[in-house]
């Protein structure tokens, strides 16, 4: 970016170093790369490889909503509802990939584009509504348009409604489907509607040029490239760098991995206070680095401690448009990298730090590899409970967002983004005047809102700590607050008074005499009460007395979490044995 004088801003080493390895990777002068070429002839195109791993997704999942982004902008003005109708169709013709449909042909995906034709922007009126009856209908539909999920064969994968809500108020809908889009397409369909609004509105013709090529020009150009020679060096650093990588990141879920992923997640939002940001900065600053690199080497070291791993692989994104012609395309460019970094030999935070750097640079050196053929190449243990290489993912947004323009209106964002995900953990953070606001989603059939809560406080707790004593070995450093450090000091010095002689079962049989009535154990809807449960573990312990259990036999339990496990336990002490939990996972 130029800051405000127009004067070129100087860059950091750490800038300067990525932008010669990147320059390196691509070659100049006569080595350079040509231009993207215009696709000879018409008709279906190829699909991207990233986009041929999402349309496979989403065959997978057809009703998941995962790959669906959908925005309702409050417009606020006098708003001249035929300007915006007309930029919007503008922008649709501009952009082919807007009127691309997916479709099966023979063993292959292919995308047909259909024409341009004449664009009819749908419209309701909300306005007769009393208001509270207004701002539920609007949000009954956000949260219906938001579930949306289009058929790839025959839906259009970008949708717009403007919502009339009262004089001088609006709602406008916008959604686009993956597969047509990502988030640089956002501010690229926002800058061209807020220039064709503005024309339009004056009566002028559009003032932007003819794009250079379309989408599907690059996925065919794209294609030829992979299928050449250049990419055998790439092909051969990450299939190196990957070789051996643990298949999973065994964090503690509060819920049993399903043999088929979930979709479902949730979002935790909390804030790095600014002088916590301003310390990441001055870290970064000081080791060659950027923020980036010191908040993922915190979340590394997070991920590390709670999965007892000390070989880490994390997933990031990258834009995908290292090519002039394609930065001002509306399309699905983005790709996915894998960095790993080893966190052996308990080394400082500032020598983890250096570890991250090198593999993030490393990484970004060999982006133009597709995440699909990095899977081909280093052929991880494939299997539908979790994504293969990597379950974590990492990004952060710091790039100056002015937001959506629409001429002199008023925007404000009524809901932003999308509501599922495909990883165990995301961490998602921007930079801001007053700090890195996160975001924490989490598949909810592997977590509790109050454990990504925890997950959330350690996560800061680790970042201050290595702050605070960059130089000291990571096993030092603790994520605990003063709070739970102190619990944890309380639990260790409770004693419990049992009685001399009087085992568990024995005490459990007195309260049951003395409550029988009482739910004693409830577990997903079930409930039993002290005499229920007593007598079910009676029958146990007559079966197991029976098998020969008694004092020092072992007995193995391979149960989920349920009241007949509870019921287990009991019946085993009262057989006089001791049991061996398994794991059923």
């Amino acid at each position: 970016m130029s800051p405000a004088s127009g004067a070129a801003a100087p860059l950091s080493d750490a800038k300067r170093a990525l932008l010669e390895r990147l320059l390196r990777g691509q070659g100049a002068g006569a080595d350079a790369p040509r231009g993207i070429p215009r696709r000879a002839g018409g008709g279906a195109a190829p699909l991207s490889p990233a986009q041929g791993r999402l349309w496979l997704a989403q065959r997978m999942d057809a009703d998941s909503g995962v790959d669906t982004l959908f925005w309702a902008l409050r417009i606020a003005g006098p708003l001249d509802d035929h300007a915006l109708e007309r930029a919007l169709g503008e922008v649709v013709r501009r952009h082919d990939i807007l009127r691309a449909t997916f479709h099966l042909e023979g063993d292959a995906p292919v995308q047909r584009v259909a024409p341009a034709g004449a664009y009819a922007l749908p419209r309701a009126d909300l306005s007769g509504l009393p208001p509270a009856e207004r701002e539920a209908e609007l949000q009954l539909r956000v949260r219906r348009e938001a579930a949306h999920t289009p058929d790839l064969e025959r839906d259009p994968l970008f949708r717009a409604q403007l919502l009339r809500m009262a004089e001088g108020e609006h709602v406008l809908f916008l959604s686009m489907h993956h597969l047509i889009s990502d988030g640089w397409s956002l501010g690229v369909l926002f800058r061209e509607m807020d220039a064709l609004y503005r024309a339009f509105e004056r009566g002028e013709p559009s003032p932007l040029e003819e794009l250079p090529i379309q989408y599907a020009d690059f996925a065919a150009w794209q294609h030829e490239r992979l299928a050449g020679a250049g990419m055998a060096e790439q092909v051969e650093y990450w299939s190196r760098q990957l070789a051996g990588a643990p298949s999973l990141l065994e964090l503690p879920t509060d819920f049993s991995r399903p043999a088929v992923q979930g979709l479902r997640v949730g979002t935790h939002r909390f804030r790095l206070p600014a002088a916590l940001a301003d310390g990441v900065g001055a870290l970064a600053r000081a080791e060659n680095a950027t923020p980036y690199m010191v908040l993922l080497a915190a979340f590394k070291l997070l991920l590390s401690r709670y999965a007892l791993q000390d070989d880490v692989v994390v997933g990031t994104s990258v834009s995908g448009r290292s090519r002039r012609e394609v930065e001002g395309l509306i399309g699905f460019f983005v790709n996915t990298v894998a960095l790993r970094t080893d966190l052996g030999g308990d080394p400082s935070f500032r020598g983890l730090l250096r570890r991250v750097r090198q593999t993030v640079l490393d990484g970004q050196t060999h982006q133009d590899l597709p995440f699909e053929r990095v899977v081909e190449a280093v052929r991880p243990e494939r299997t539908l409970s979790h994504n293969p290489l990597f379950q974590a993912y990492f990004v952060l947004q710091n790039t100056p967002s002015e937001g959506p323009r629409l001429g002199g209106l008023e925007l404000s964002m009524v809901h932003g983004g999308t509501g599922a995900g495909r990883f165990d953990l995301t961490l998602s953070a921007t930079e801001r005047g007053d700090g890195v606001h996160c975001n924490l989603v989490y598949r909810t059939d592997l977590f509790t809102p109050a454990s990504v809560e925890r997950m959330a406080e350690h996560y800061t707790g680790l970042l201050q700590a290595a702050l605070a004593a960059a130089d000291e070995p990571l096993s030092r450093l603790s994520p605990l607050s003063d709070e739970e450090r102190e619990r944890v000091l309380e639990w260790g010095t409770v004693r419990a008074r049992m009685g001399a002689g009087r085992c568990l079962h024995h005490r459990f049989e007195e309260q049951a005499a003395r409550t029988p009535a009482a739910v004693a154990v409830t577990c997903e809807g079930e409930s039993l009460s002290y005499a229920g449960l007593d007598a079910r573990a009676e029958r146990i312990a007559r079966h197991l007395r029976g098998l020969g259990v008694g004092p020092e036999v072992r007995v193995a339990l391979f149960l989920e979490r349920s009241v007949e496990m509870v019921a287990a336990v009991l019946g085993v002490l009262k057989a006089g044995g001791c049991y061996v939990p398994l794991d059923p996972v």
